[in-house]
């Protein structure tokens, strides 16, 4: 008896994300998918300079290296962008989109806060900010944020990156992506404002944009339920 192959979803994380962030959304979907969660190496010497190039670079190389077949690719914030760039570089090479409070167009990045690296009251208003369900943010992720901020190597690494994407525009180019995307937004997002996500989906022509209340930028942390409604509904269709 034949049985089906399992279909492979990709998660990629945002730039101040962690594998962490999909915990139930690995729970959830990883008896019925493939489910891979790369870390994207924002670190590395190599990023710096075309550092969205080299991330999706990265994704290519780790798609074919764990012999992934036409990926279903989900990204949180800069994970979106590049799965995006990568569609776009790509475009025969994968299933469907899921974006959720994607780069791309317009984002406030948490980056920017790096003028006051040791004032660790002001890292963590503005980690506040990202987030509407403030039960989510823990100790260990402002530490995580301060730690990084704090940490010159690191630091210039993400703020090359945020430039890197601030510079990358893609409203011009979406229409090629013909496949189907999900669009998963917080309503208080402030990072990436709903109006990010009504010009995404008014430029993906094959999109469908679902927002979710009581939710800022991380939707699949604050409100984890009803964003794996979503992608359940979306990746059964």
């Amino acid at each position: 008896m034949n049985t089906i192959p399992k279909r492979d979803v990709i998660l990629l994380h945002g730039l101040f994300g962690s594998l962490s962030n999909w915990s139930t959304v690995i729970d959830t979907f990883g008896l019925e998918y493939n489910v891979y969660a790369p870390e994207l190496p924002l670190f590395n010497r190599s990023v710096r300079r075309n550092s969205l190039e080299q991330l999706v670079f990265y994704v290519e190389k780790y798609i074919k290296e764990n012999k992934i077949v036409n990926p279903i690719l989900i990204g949180n914030s800069l994970g979106g962008h590049v799965a995006l760039l990568y569609a776009l570089k790509n475009p025969n090479n994968f299933e469907k989109l899921v974006l959720a409070g994607s780069s791309g167009l317009f984002e406030n990045t948490l980056s920017a806060s790096f003028v006051r690296v040791k004032d660790y009251d002001y890292i963590k208003s503005k980690v506040e900010e990202v987030f509407e369900t403030k039960e989510v943010i823990t100790k260990e992720l402002v530490d995580d944020v301060y730690s990084t901020a704090n940490n010159p190597l690191k630091a210039l690494s993400l703020i090359a990156i945020a430039r890197d994407a601030k510079r990358q525009n893609l409203k011009d180019v979406l229409h090629k992506i013909s496949r189907p995307v999900l669009l998963v937004w917080g309503k208080q997002d402030h990072v990436t404002p709903p109006e990010v996500a009504e010009e995404f989906y008014q430029h993906l022509p094959n999109s469908r944009l679902e927002y979710i209340d009581n939710c800022g930028h991380v939707p699949m942390m604050e409100q984890p339920h009803v964003f794996n409604k979503f992608l359940s509904q979306f990746l059964s269709a």
